[in-house]
């Protein structure tokens, strides 16, 4: 329950409030339990498949729980006294999960380029790829952070809140410019491989597209998932996608839960035991 002395009855038409309508505990509750499954099979996973590459992954998975869990603290509140810690925790968390799964996402591809030895059909030399990309993943990550602790802690003042939309638009535009450069990274690199295989590619226990086909729709999940957030950002606190709490569910915590079961059942953590065993053999072959 809220506190009586900081309860707005007129939140729906007030100019800031933390939530334009009643937050439902049933859909919070769901999706905290759904994102805390994912949690635990991808933790379980990455232990045994010692695939740390995909650690990112698995503490996304920790935030949106977190986030969700934060969303049914607020909802069991009385609409209009609603507290800052849980919308705080609800906004952050929730905002920033998709930076540290494109961060998986973009460290699986510069695996894939070793396992089968295709450097030479990247655009970028993959020791290079992974660091470009995760600096560039760590800043979206900063801005989006800071943009959403000032968002969230603004209430009534109108610049600091202004300023806040700002730097998240500007870091969800980041990522977005990020994530398309990524994507043609990519189809280039799949293109040249089925152009010309290198001979690793064809090894059966290498599934090399299967895993670019997991990216690509990781891929999508997670742009649409940024295209809805940049234009509700771009709306304002009163805009339609603001005030409609079904748009954080449908295009939002879906799409994101979707990247993490997709992930799972199209697991790229094989690629660490096939890497591993890479190394054996081409330690062998020089000792030969």
């Amino acid at each position: 329950m809220g506190n009586g002395d900081n309860c707005n009855p007129n939140w729906k038409d007030a100019s800031f409030s933390y939530y334009k309508y009643v937050p439902s505990l049933a859909a919070a509750g769901i999706f905290t339990g759904f994102f805390f499954l994912a949690f635990a099979g991808h933790s379980f996973r990455m232990i045994k498949a010692r695939a740390w590459f995909l650690s990112p992954l698995v503490i996304g998975c920790l935030f949106e729980v977190l986030g969700f869990a934060g969303r049914a603290v607020s909802a069991n509140q009385e609409p209009g006294c609603w507290t800052q810690p849980p919308y705080l925790v609800q906004t952050l968390f929730i905002l920033l999960a998709p930076a540290l799964f494109a961060a998986s996402v973009y460290m699986t591809l510069g695996r894939i380029i070793e396992v089968v030895d295709g450097e030479k059909y990247a655009i970028i030399k993959r020791r290079w790829l992974t660091k470009i990309f995760v600096c560039g993943d760590i800043v979206c990550f900063l801005l989006l952070g800071g943009g959403g602790g000032m968002l969230a802690s603004a209430k009534t003042n109108k610049s600091a809140f202004d300023l806040g939309n700002n730097i998240i638009i500007g870091g969800l535009v980041l990522q977005l410019l990020w994530f398309g450069l990524f994507v043609v990274i990519t189809l280039l690199f799949h293109r040249r491989m089925m152009l010309s295989p290198t001979a690793r590619s064809y090894q059966p226990d290498i599934k090399w597209r299967s895993y670019l086909h997991a990216l690509y729709v990781a891929s999508a999940l997670i742009i649409v998932r940024n295209i809805f957030r940049l234009i509700e950002y771009c709306q304002g606190s009163n805009g339609y996608l603001m005030t409609t709490e079904v748009f954080v569910y449908c295009l939002d915590a879906l799409p994101m839960f979707l990247v993490v079961a997709w992930f799972l059942w199209k697991y790229p953590g094989e690629i660490s035991g096939l890497l591993r065993r890479k190394e054996l053999y081409d330690g062998s072959m020089h000792e030969i």
